[in-house]
């Protein structure tokens, strides 16, 4: 649909002339497809061997040859199963037409020495104007260079640096994408049914994997050589996976030569973001040290411990009994340490850190995609989705570039965005009904365990946590599944910009003796008795911490778990290799050695970024949106990206099958999500300090009646109705109402003053239009964008 179809025929036929028919003469691997069969034939219809799987797959490779691809087929026989690996490579005729078709960027033969600079961070700035040595420091071998670049063009051949020597003129990732791209676009059936592309036959599982291959192993050679000798697998392993390397710069560009640049900026931002969290989790700490202090020292903490019998509360349900508010000494005081004034503090510090944050960040992402030649891709230079290519049933011309380009009609995928959403009105209707659930079980608990409050509500959170994972998973596979099916994206970079953000504000209506507020018929729970944000705290603590542990666990675990069963599977039984290649065939038995492509089918499939990205703005959102109730966030934040940098880059450099290179401007629509949260958590904590926190209430008392907080405890009771009190034992409660249940004038006072806070803090939150101070230079020969 998207090139010249009078033209292939006449370009295969010469490519057919020009190449020999098998790989006999070539020296490089581009791509591998795998497929599995059983050697038993009682198992016709398992997995690989159906009559449509055959056909399917006999059809995909004719078409990969009529293409100009050159295959090579290699079986391995095991106890029970025949692996077939497909070698593909393309040969120069081939990767020169699909390079200008999808605009590959290659260096220009220019007369001028260009300077490969390290990137700068900030950082190291602040070491170099204190004149301190800097210990993040590191030196990588081997520097990627930096080239003035243009887009690909064949007639202008002689124009490019090195297209004297065809073997290395195209970099290993560039021939990654354009194998890629005819893998993703090469029909296999019927296109209207969308029978296209390498991914469809993958789900299908008429292929097992398709994958480019690793550049060596990653381990260093043994005995040790020069830096300067290793490959950049390896140097990525030793300067960057390896646990030595935790307080070390990432060495991005070499990230970026040997992942592409879209992991590259991944790692960047992730850096960047654990970098910024320092001063965050240091301001967080001293806060939190603070309230120990203020817990030593307050005044109605200690007016409640001393009270006695002074104060005898109503039962907290239906079935409870009275007891004293002295009883929970040892739980008011632990509140004080995330209720204080330290806490309204570090809320306006965050909102202003994370304001920061985001924008010091799109300085950052401009330098680098300046620096890699990115700063135009998504605007001019990003090509359609193979698939999308396949599928369009049009083309429409390009109002910037005015090339026909192939489109997809809105009114086409109408009725299937339409079902997409009503499967999320459904699922937002499941997530409803498992709070109400939740809220019940709280309510049970509370029934069950009278004495044991804290208990019952550590394991609400403990299991509010478990539903979370467990849904977690099945809405992220279910989105995935409905974006692909019910919506047709014209770029990569569009079809990752679909996202939910969720937010639930919950405002407790509990009422007062005699007229309790009930959900279902059950009375609605009130705070513990130290108070909202403890038990906020808590619930942010369980989650977050726990739901980083597990996550992390699972990262370090699970993969070295199912790569070591694959090499077990395949370790155990003397192998077979058969080769195919033209009109011979030999038959081999292999004992010991193993070929590069058997080494990387024993990895993992790269599952994306989308999971690693997910999980790092679910943390950003606790830090920011909920910061009121845990200034420690942000250190457990610190600590666990640390530990994730590494888990990721050994993930990718030593337990993933390479992933296909690809190109990026920036986040994506990661960084538009950011900025909403952002926004909400200055809401969130205003909200939550003006209507949760007990500052407010101790300020209006401080100012209205004794600057010491005397007699504090007791304004803040209520005592129960006269007719309540006729029934049962007289009791007091939290609120300002008189003895008939009616609001006081302090009431409306604390709810002007309350009003008032949230204006203020949202005022005093937004970012003013003066230009930040450039932390970040761009060098003048550092950027490698070219004209032609």
């Amino acid at each position: 649909h998207y090139f010249n179809k009078s033209y292939l025929p006449l370009y295969n036929y010469y490519m057919h002339l020009t190449t020999p028919s098998t790989m006999s003469t070539i020296n490089t691997v581009n791509f591998v497809l795998v497929w599995e069969e059983p050697l038993s034939s009682q198992r016709e219809e398992s997995r690989g061997v159906s009559p449509a799987h055959k056909e399917w797959r006999k059809v995909f490779l004719n078409k990969l040859r009529d293409c100009g691809l050159l295959q090579e087929q290699k079986e391995v026989i095991e106890a029970k199963t025949k692996i077939t690996f497909v070698l593909l490579s393309a040969p120069w005729s081939v990767l020169c037409y699909y390079a200008e078709e999808i605009s590959l960027r290659v260096p220009l033969q220019v007369n001028i020495q260009v300077f490969t600079a390290p990137i700068t961070n900030w950082s190291a700035q602040i070491f170099s104007r204190l004149s301190l040595p800097n210990l993040l420091s590191q030196d990588v071998p081997n520097p990627p260079p930096d080239f003035y670049t243009c887009q690909f063009r064949n007639n202008k051949l002689q124009r490019f640096l090195g297209s004297n020597n065809k073997n290395t003129f195209f970099k290993t990732s560039q021939r990654h994408q354009v194998l890629y791209e005819i893998l993703a676009r090469t029909a296999y059936g019927s296109v209207k049914r969308g029978e296209v592309g390498i991914d469809r036959l993958i789900t299908e599982q008429v292929f097992t994997a398709a994958y480019p291959l690793h550049e060596g192993g990653f381990r260093l050679p043994t005995p040790p050589v020069s830096p300067q000798s290793l490959v950049l697998r390896e140097i990525l392993y030793s300067y960057w996976a390896t646990w030595s390397s935790w307080r070390h710069y990432q060495p991005l560009d070499h990230i970026r030569e040997y992942f592409g640049e879209k992991i590259a900026l991944y790692f960047a931002w992730l850096g960047f973001y654990t970098g910024w969290l320092l001063p965050a989790s240091l301001v967080g700490t001293v806060v939190f040290l603070f309230g120990f202090w203020l817990m030593a020292t307050d005044v109605p903490a200690k007016e409640l411990c001393d009270s006695g019998n002074s104060f005898t509360m109503c039962p907290l349900c239906n079935i409870c009994s009275h007891w004293n508010y002295s009883s929970i000494c040892v739980t008011f005081k632990a509140g004080i340490m995330f209720d204080n004034g330290g806490t309204v503090f570090f809320s306006v510090f965050m909102s202003l850190w994370s304001v920061t944050f985001l924008e010091y960040w799109k300085r950052t992402c401009s330098v680098l995609s300046h620096r890699w030649d990115c700063s135009e891709f998504q605007d001019i230079e990003e090509r359609p989705r193979p698939e999308f290519t396949a599928m369009a049933p049009m083309t429409m011309r390009n109002s910037v570039t005015g090339a026909e380009e192939p489109y997809f009609p809105h009114t086409k995928r109408l009725n299937r965005t339409m079902t997409g959403c009503m499967v999320i009105i459904l699922m937002v209707e499941n997530l409803c009904v498992h709070m109400c659930l939740v809220d019940v079980c709280f309510c049970v608990c509370a029934y069950v365990c009278l004495q044991a409050g804290r208990v019952a509500s550590i394991s609400g959170s403990v299991l509010n946590l478990l539903v979370i994972l467990m849904l977690s998973k099945v809405y992220t596979s279910l989105a995935r599944l409905l974006t692909r099916w019910g919506e047709r994206h014209r770029e990569q970079s569009e079809l990752q910009n679909v996202s939910s953000c969720y937010l639930f504000v919950v405002f407790r209506f509990i009422g007062y003796p005699r007229n309790y507020k009930t959900l279902f018929g059950v009375r609605n729970e009130d705070c513990g008795a130290g108070g909202c944000l403890i038990e906020l705290a808590q619930e942010l603590l369980v989650i977050m911490v726990g739901k980083q542990l597990i996550n992390n666990a699972q990262e370090f675990i699970w993969p070295k778990l199912r790569c070591w069963w694959q090499k077990r599977k395949s370790s155990h039984w003397p192998k077979q290799a058969r080769e195919k290649g033209g009109d011979e065939e030999r038959t081999e038995v292999q004992e010991e050695e193993v070929f590069p492509w058997e080494t990387d089918y024993q990895l993992l499939g790269c599952e994306g970024l989308f999971s690693e990205y997910l999980e790092m703005v679910i943390q950003f959102g606790f830090i920011t949106i909920f910061v009121a109730a845990c200034p420690l966030a942000p250190l457990f934040a610190l600590i666990n990206n640390w530990v994730e940098i590494r888990l990721d880059a050994q993930k990718f450099v030593t337990e993933y099958r390479r992933p296909v290179g690809e190109r990026a401007q920036d986040i994506g629509i990661w960084f538009p999500i950011l900025q909403v949260i952002a926004h909400v958590a200055v809401l969130s904590n205003a909200f939550l300090i003006a209507f949760t926190s007990s500052f407010l209430p101790r300020l209006y008392y401080a100012y209205t009646r004794d600057r010491t907080l005397t007699g504090f405890i007791n304004f803040t009771l209520a005592t129960a109705p006269r007719n309540y009190n006729q029934q049962h034992t007289p009791c007091r409660y939290q609120g300002f109402r008189d003895a008939d249940g009616d609001y006081l004038p302090e009431y409306f006072h604390l709810l002007a003053i309350r009003l008032t806070f949230v204006i203020v803090f949202e005022v005093s939150d937004v970012p003013s239009d003066c230009p930040l101070p450039d932390l970040t230079v761009i060098p003048e020969q550092t950027s490698s964008t070219g004209s032609c």
